[in-house]
């Protein structure tokens, strides 16, 4: 469904777009902003319900085919350069915006969960779309979130996943606590990330099991309430005067480890 050029960035209906911006926008509208091509093909190659496209006639004529392939009961809106400016949270946008239906809805652990990281307080954005960049690659079941962590609808955080966003979209836990004990009952195992001398070296622990690792937040790490939830605290080996890792840097070889175990244990069982 298209509809005629907009070119005030006061519309009524683009000033409520904007409000998409913040995080209380996304929360009170139930919807997020993607920004570019590439994002928008992601969403529509897993079937991310969408609300409206909004585009420049400059992209339209670079991306006819992208353009047909939106379904055709949404909104298809034509707008000017300075409307799409307005709308844009980038500072050269590509002339694509789409407006997602927001899917934040607090689930129970996953009957099957092989593998997966928890992160609490997590405040970068850069960090969490790495994040799922890296649960995507290992083939980790999820990614789940502290209440208290960056939104993960964020714009950013969409922009760092490389898409991955849509096939591992994170989940925010409004019970932290509850929600690993309950893991646990499922015999799962929970490894906390830690710098503590208690902690033993990563590729010690089998691997292999169920396994749910926990970060935390990039400068104070995990609170100890939480790593008194784990089972125990995993630390990744680092030369002398190395104080810590990055927290995406930390998950990826965690998870990756993790793989190399089970990939191990079917070859000696082949």
């Amino acid at each position: 469904m298209a509809s005629e050029l907009l070119t005030s960035p006061k519309n009524p209906w683009i000033r409520q777009l904007r409000q998409l911006h913040r995080s209380k926008g996304r929360r009170e509208q139930g919807a997020f902003l993607i920004e570019g091509s590439h994002l928008l093909e992601e969403a529509l190659g897993v079937g991310w319900p969408l609300r409206a496209v909004c585009y420049t006639f400059d992209w339209a004529e670079r991306h006819p085919q992208l353009l047909a392939s939106l379904p055709q009961h949404l909104r298809r809106q034509a707008v000017s350069l300075e409307v799409m400016a307005a709308l844009s949270t980038t500072e050269s946008p590509e002339g694509v915006l789409a407006v997602a239906v927001s899917r934040q809805i607090a689930s129970p652990p996953p009957e099957v969960l092989r593998l997966g990281l928890v992160v609490e307080a997590l405040q970068d954005p850069g960090n969490l779309g790495s994040l799922i960049r890296v649960v995507a690659a290992t083939g980790a079941d999820g990614l789940w979130l502290s209440a208290d962590s960056v939104d993960p609808e964020n714009p950013k955080v969409l922009r760092a996943s490389a898409g991955q966003w849509f096939r591992r979209p994170p989940q925010v836990l409004p019970d932290l606590p509850t929600w690993i004990q309950a893991c646990r009952r499922q015999g799962i195992q929970v490894l906390a990330a830690t710098l503590s001398p208690l902690a033993t070296c990563h590729w010690d622990h089998d691997l292999t099991r169920p396994t749910l690792f926990l970060l935390g937040n990039e400068g104070a790490g995990l609170k100890a309430s939480t790593i008194q939830q784990a089972d125990a605290q995993v630390r990744i080996p680092m030369a002398e005067g190395v104080e810590s890792l990055n927290v995406a840097m930390t998950g990826g070889l965690l998870l990756y480890e993790a793989l190399r175990q089970r990939r191990a244990q079917l070859r000696d069982t082949a």
